[in-house]
């Protein structure tokens, strides 16, 4: 590899922020003076694309490397199985490790946190030990069971609607404050020789937006929360309408609440210049996914594959990348072979490459660091997206000669169920074709995308000359687009078999759940769980 080792890494993801919204992406608004500075000293890249449209599967990819129909974490089957994680690699080798997140899908139940020294869920819904142990256990077969996967999708929800009631009204606080100041004692704290990794995700710009008064007086003024839409599911379903006016408010609301995690990040970012460990760290920021707000008569980060979802921020700050911008290719699954990069791990040596749970080896055509990155020909052994890519150009077309990153969505169980409850409130019956019951799967270069659906038509369109995705094109009628489509075609033959329903459990794990012990039974039935 020929980068320069470093000691520490700061991985940042700011949760459902579209890239848009953000001044070192051209945004007029005074949102992220912070991220402008931090972008005068980084490499901003303006083509990265997130594996999925939201948060559990694009997590479970960059810290695994994997692909969300290889690692599997999705709403079918919530949690991360049989993965070593980055933290994993990282704590092996003798990094501090640490995560830090007020984010639901983040916990021990989803197995996201394994890897970390410390973590923290300031999600506040459930006591911690509810969602650990040997509840952690017993989500897992649960989820594994088709007969018992509605009671593990229940959790979920019942913690959805709480997420809601404490992040709304008076009572409303964001949690990125707790966050940054547990960061910083981590950093404090750490002794490790080696160095630290430190990963944190924030979630103020994520419905509901109940930004601090201070920020909603500059973005939003005039502007009462509880008196706009801050449920998606009403407007996708088509419950409740919202109009241009409500859309500008709702959009003021999201720009407050990244200003105000724009100056928590600018506090821990100064805090790390002025104790000199600014130079020592690399730092990774980058968004998970985006959020629409009324575009394709969408609201939310659901149902689609937009490019206001999936082409997200990403800025990395490490002394073998220029102050620059760049406008080629990334995956955020690179990220995972960036950090190993960067602090110079290889998990084939630190925690060994046998067994169902073997993490993924550095690969230097996936650093960004590395001058071979995505040169792919020379990947030892090529994941699905770099053998698309690879057979591709063994095609020797040119229009099919461009690089490509590949999206997945599994059908959306839990938003799905909340879609249809707020259509039957209203007396609307969806039909069987509405595009929350697809599953959908994209190939996106830089010039062009193509969408695959189960239920409604597929999606393609030429990014260069309509980036706003408004007139959809006919692989038949343009070759670029048709060599986007051929590359889909290949990725969903090296990922076959994604789409199957999750095997149910052996008998031995579906009685884990009759088999917990019997605290965890008693708070299971306390909290509605069980009979």
């Amino acid at each position: 590899m020929d980068t320069t080792s470093q000691s520490n890494v700061l991985f940042v993801v700011l949760d459902t922020v579209r890239k848009d919204h953000l001044e070192p992406y051209g945004y007029e608004r005074s949102t992220t003076p912070a991220l402008s500075r931090f972008a005068e000293e980084a490499t901003v890249f303006e083509s990265a694309v997130a594996p999925a449209p939201w948060t559990l599967p694009v997590h479970a990819s960059l810290f695994t490397g994997l692909y969300p129909s290889e690692h599997g974490a999705d709403q079918g089957s919530p949690y991360l199985d049989d993965a070593t994680t980055l933290a994993s690699s990282l704590s092996a080798a003798g990094y501090d490790t640490a995560c830090y997140s007020s984010n639901a899908w983040i916990t021990p139940y989803t197995s996201l946190t394994d890897g970390f020294d410390r973590q923290d869920s300031f999600f506040e819904v459930l006591p911690g030990d509810v969602l650990s142990g040997p509840l952690a256990s017993a989500w897992q077969a649960v989820n594994d069971n088709a007969y018992l996967r509605e009671l593990a999708s229940s959790i979920v929800h019942i913690g959805a609607k709480a997420h809601a009631k404490l992040a709304s009204g008076e009572g409303a606080d964001s949690k990125t404050p707790s966050v940054i100041d547990r960061t910083k004692s981590f950093i404090d704290e750490s002794d490790s020789d080696e160095g630290w990794f430190g990963f944190i995700n924030l979630m103020d710009a994520h419905l509901p937006y109940y930004p601090p008064a201070e920020y909603r007086e500059e973005f939003a003024p005039g502007v009462d929360p509880s008196e706009v839409c801050q449920n998606s599911k009403e407007y996708n379903s088509g419950a409740r309408e919202i109009d241009d006016a409500e859309f500008d408010d709702i959009r003021g609301l999201y720009d407050a609440e990244i200003a105000h995690m724009d100056a928590e990040l600018g506090r821990l970012f100064d805090w790390l210049r002025e104790t000199d460990q600014w130079d020592d760290t690399t730092v990774v920021v980058c968004a998970d996914h985006g959020e629409l707000h009324g575009e394709h008569d969408l609201y939310g980060h659901e149902f689609a594959l937009y490019d206001q979802l999936i082409n997200v921020p990403l800025l990395v700050k490490h002394p073998d990348l220029e102050a620059d911008r760049r406008d080629d290719l990334v995956e955020l699954l690179d990220c995972y072979h960036t950090v190993l990069d960067a602090v110079g791990v290889d998990p084939a040596a630190t925690v060994g490459t046998t067994g169902d749970d073997a993490p993924v080896p550095r690969d230097p055509t996936r650093s960004l660091l590395s001058s071979e990155y995505r040169t792919f020909e020379g990947a030892s052994e090529p994941d699905p997206g770099q053998r698309a890519v690879i057979e591709g150009d063994a095609a020797s077309d040119d229009a099919s000669s461009d690089d490509y990153a590949f999206v997945e969505y599994a059908q959306p169980v839990i938003e799905l169920h909340h879609l249809e409850e707020k259509a039957s409130e209203a007396g609307i019956e969806l039909p069987d074709d509405h595009r929350a019951y697809s599953r959908l799967r994209a190939a996106r270069s830089t010039d062009a995308k193509y969408v695959r659906a189960d239920r409604i038509p597929d999606e393609g369109y030429r990014l260069d000359e309509d980036p706003a995705e408004e007139s959809p094109i006919d692989p038949d009628d343009d070759a670029v687009v048709a060599a986007t489509e051929r590359a889909l075609a290949r990725f969903e033959d090296a990922v076959g078999g994604a789409w199957d329903d999750p095997s149910e459990a052996d008998p031995d794990e579906a009685d884990a759940l009759a088999e917990a012990d019997e605290e965890t039974q008693e708070r299971l039935r306390e909290l509605g769980y069980l009979e």
